[in-house]
């Protein structure tokens, strides 16, 4: 059985949930469980993360700016309110067309 520490709740905006730094890519963690987590991101304009895979579903929401998500080589440009998964074992990766922040929801699956 997991342990899950109580956290109250806390009304925050999610613009300001992780601040920009020049010529960076900022994260911060949010909730972290067995399940998956949730983490914010701010990239600088012109940073990115190259390209990867990872082992579980990923949900990149862009809460502002403007941001190129490559996913098995198709690139897609999001900006503010727009969402995309990135699933499981397929290599993608993010750039800022201009400075943007997301949240990114990590869910872990069972194995098959």
């Amino acid at each position: 059985m997991d342990f899950k520490m109580y956290v109250p709740p806390k009304k925050f905006s999610l613009k300001e949930a992780v601040s920009y730094a020049d010529g960076s890519v900022v994260s911060k963690q949010s909730i972290k469980q067995s399940g998956g987590n949730v983490s914010f991101f701010a990239f600088d304009k012109g940073e990115g993360l190259s390209e990867h895979t990872a082992p579980f579903d990923a949900m990149a929401v862009v809460i502002e700016g403007l941001a190129k998500i490559t996913i098995d080589g198709q690139p897609y440009e999001l900006t503010e309110g727009e969402a995309i998964v990135m699933p499981a074992h397929i290599p993608h990766a993010l750039f800022a067309t201009d400075k943007f922040k997301m949240m990114l929801v990590m869910v872990k699956g069972e194995a098959k």
